[in-house]
């Protein structure tokens, strides 16, 4: 069963660069496909083929240069809503880092990319927390990028920061081309009753195996992020063009709207419109 998206609704999770072999060495020969410029040109129609008002996009460089390519990029396209950029959270100058980005009205929040980092408790270590603490003096949010043997640090690292807003981007990364779920649903379950975090329904093709997954591949993983975060925690993002890799835009939208489907249209417009746009404060 298939629906119409609520007027309004926003993907709040992709990705613009314009590609380059040495910095975006992650993008290996297994995906050949995404090996080149993407930019709101081509998003834009894909957004609106697909019902979608706008977006967030996300840094995939962990430069300060980067946050100014994104801002160029939201300055130019009305449809990007807003901007999660990078700074260096561990730094002494991060204050006046983050005085620099947050006086730009479309600078939404940050995001390091934890799940690539040697220490797997990064985000527990005072200068990390020290860079977090300062985000809430700029209005900023944090996008937790992390893989699922690092949730098991998630409870502690909000608790420290009460007071500020995170949500997890790709639920968490759990193994689904295998079908595991643990320790993946012990740590998403153990985020039940922090209301300071929410979680994105995104990049879920990513983790799966890229030429031959089926919906039901997804169902379980849903199941265990809707008991732990329920609609009012829950938005939605296709990390596009990343989810290219395992098919494409209609094919991450189609499992989540798939799995939606027979929800309330209240429930419907908190996951695929309201919750993302309160989250990053965009109208």
């Amino acid at each position: 069963m298939s629906f119409t998206l609520p007027v309004g609704s926003i993907d709040t999770h992709h990705h613009f660069w314009v590609y380059n072999e040495v910095r975006d060495a992650w993008i290996d020969d297994s995906m050949k496909v995404i090996q080149r410029d993407f930019l709101p040109a081509d998003l834009q129609p894909v957004l609106e083929t697909n019902g979608l008002e706008g977006c967030i996009t996300v840094q995939s460089d962990q430069s300060l240069e980067e946050n100014d390519f994104q801002l160029a990029n939201a300055e130019n396209n009305h449809f990007v809503k807003g901007i999660v950029g990078w700074v260096d959270l561990q730094s002494a100058k991060v204050g006046e880092q983050l005085s620099y980005i947050s006086q730009f009205p479309k600078m939404k929040g940050v995001r390091h990319v934890l799940q690539g980092e040697e220490q797997r408790d990064l985000m527990l270590t005072k200068p990390f927390l020290n860079g977090i603490k300062e985000l809430k003096y700029h209005n900023l949010k944090y996008d937790i990028l992390i893989f699922d043997d690092q949730l098991q640090y998630i409870p502690e690292f909000l608790k420290k920061n009460e007071q500020q807003l995170f949500v997890i981007d790709h639920i968490a990364k759990p193994k689904i081309k295998t079908q595991e779920t643990e320790p993946w649903r012990k740590g998403i379950e153990a985020l039940k009753d922090y209301d300071n975090v929410l979680i994105k329904v995104s990049g879920m093709v990513t983790e799966a195996d890229w030429q031959h997954w089926k919906y039901q591949d997804f169902v379980p993983y849903l199941d265990i992020v809707l008991e732990s975060f329920g609609t009012d925690r829950i938005m939605y993002g296709s990390d596009w063009p990343v989810c290219n890799v395992a098919g494409g835009y209609e094919q991450m939208l189609s499992i989540t709207k798939k799995y939606f489907a027979n929800f309330s249209d209240a429930e419907k417009e908190k996951i695929f419109k309201t919750n993302g746009k309160q989250f990053y404060n965009v109208v």
